[in-house]
């Protein structure tokens, strides 16, 4: 199978091109990444002599339209995904995340290829902090941030070519991802490199804001799942039912990281910051045979530290420009 991964230098599109190639060896992969800051060649270099890379952007439609013209399957990963870089400069997330979406969906119109589309929770907003609910698939979308309502946008075109075009595609809403490779402008990255760097956290508000965390690989595993099982035309959301508030998951970096547990310091919060996210992934698991592997979140944090602790090299430059950026925002 041909599969064609938009965003493939990413975070999560890189190590869904790592996972595939380990668990599809068969699939012959190309990865289409335009190499902004975000993105990181390096992490493919595992698998550079089976994967092809291309540099380019979805929002180019001669370049789209030439890839998915050559390939059986997109998954589509490729977006702008930090809130505090939408809340400064909106545009480039209007430009990738929904003209970028639109080029992918009409080029899998013309050519009759399978998409998966990759979301997020944040497109349904969030709930209270005492609210017993989770998000479904049936949770109407209220999203708070430019980022959040430009990929709540794109979802609703993805859709709306399933139903108007009959385009063969699924959907995901995955919660919060940490793991090895990502960016040090979020949340979890920032922490563990700021406390190698000896300095303190920065938490949001009073850090009592509830994320459900899964680890990439987990993501990953679902999304092949979906590919393979999952019904088309629906949407599924993915979590590992990894609930923790911001200041937990700095109380628990702090303690394997051997600091004391009040080193960490309260800053302004971001405006519109959600306050709790929360999955059900029931119809997932009903639906498919995957279950995540890594159900304890200090264990994988523990592992995620080592990994940041032995890539200095990866991250050193992004981390001077991220925290230039934030100091700027005052954050």
């Amino acid at each position: 199978m041909r599969v064609l991964v938009t965003g493939g230098a990413g975070f999560i599109g890189s190590g869904f091109v790592l996972r595939a190639s380990e668990r599809r060896p068969d699939w012959q992969i190309t990865v289409l990444d335009a190499l902004t800051y975000a993105a990181h060649p390096a992490s493919l270099d595992p698998v550079t002599d089976r994967v092809d890379l291309v540099k380019g952007s979805v929002t180019d439609p001669d370049l789209v339209d030439q890839l998915v013209a050559e390939h059986d399957v997109v998954v589509h990963f490729a977006a702008e995904s930090h809130n505090d870089n939408s809340l400064d400069e909106p545009w480039p997330f209007v430009d990738t995340n929904v003209i970028g979406t639109f080029r992918v969906l009409e080029a899998v119109r013309r050519h009759g290829t399978r998409l998966h589309h990759i979301s997020t929770d944040e497109v349904y907003g969030d709930l209270a902090l005492d609210d017993p609910s989770r998000f479904t698939e049936g949770t109407p979308v209220n999203p708070s941030s430019p980022y959040s309502a430009t990929k709540a946008s794109a979802d609703l075109l993805v859709r709306a070519w399933i139903r108007s075009f009959a385009i063969p595609a699924t959907l995901s809403s995955c919660s919060n991802n940490y793991g090895p490779r990502q960016h040090v402008e979020k949340f979890i990255p920032r922490q563990i490199t700021g406390i190698l760097d000896g300095v303190r956290p920065k938490l949001y508000g009073a850090g009592t804001n509830v994320r459900d965390w899964i680890h990439v690989d987990d993501h990953n595993d679902a999304v092949i799942a979906i590919l393979e099982q999952g019904r088309l035309g629906e949407t599924y959301l993915i979590g590992a039912d990894g609930e923790t508030s911001n200041r937990d998951v700095v109380a628990l970096l702090l303690d394997l990281m051997g600091k004391p547990a009040d080193w960490f310091d309260l800053v302004n919060d971001r405006p519109g910051h959600d306050l709790r996210y929360a999955i059900d992934s029931s119809k997932l698991r009903a639906e498919t045979d995957w279950q995540p592997r890594y159900r304890d979140l200090r264990a994988g944090l523990a592992a995620t530290i080592d990994w940041y602790r032995e890539h200095e090299s990866w991250w050193r430059d992004a981390k001077v420009e991220a925290e230039r950026i934030y100091s700027r925002l005052g954050r």
